[in-house]
């Protein structure tokens, strides 16, 4: 694998990751303000798409790295409408569209479909 390639996975898997874990430190960090509330939650998306992103840079895997994604976005997106109360119009059908797409990326990833 590219060597500047491996290197940039990596740092947005790591990025990925602070913004997952501590989106108002991140935040306050990069941009001078804490991200609270509504901005912590589409911070935390934000983040996963970019560990998704390392993942599939990382070795080439760019089903791995969707697959990832989907399903964690599914899961998310679900635990806030049900235990946060956050349910704009299209939270649900956005959680069934990244359930399917999970499913789907799920049986071709184990049937080797995709490299």
């Amino acid at each position: 694998m590219n060597r500047a390639l491996a290197v940039a996975a990596i740092g947005e898997i790591v990025t990925g990751l602070a913004l997952v874990a501590i989106p108002a430190l991140v935040g306050v960090l990069l941009l001078g303000e804490a991200l609270v509330g509504v901005a912590a939650a589409a911070a935390r998306v934000a983040g996963m798409a970019l560990i998704g992103l390392g993942i599939a840079c990382w070795r080439s895997r760019p089903l791995e790295g969707m697959l990832f994604y989907s399903a964690l976005v599914t899961l998310y997106l679900a635990y806030l409408g049900l235990a946060h109360g956050l349910t704009g119009v299209l939270l649900w059908p956005t959680v069934v569209l990244h359930a399917v797409l999970s499913v789907l990326l799920a049986r071709a990833w184990r049937g080797g479909a995709i490299k």
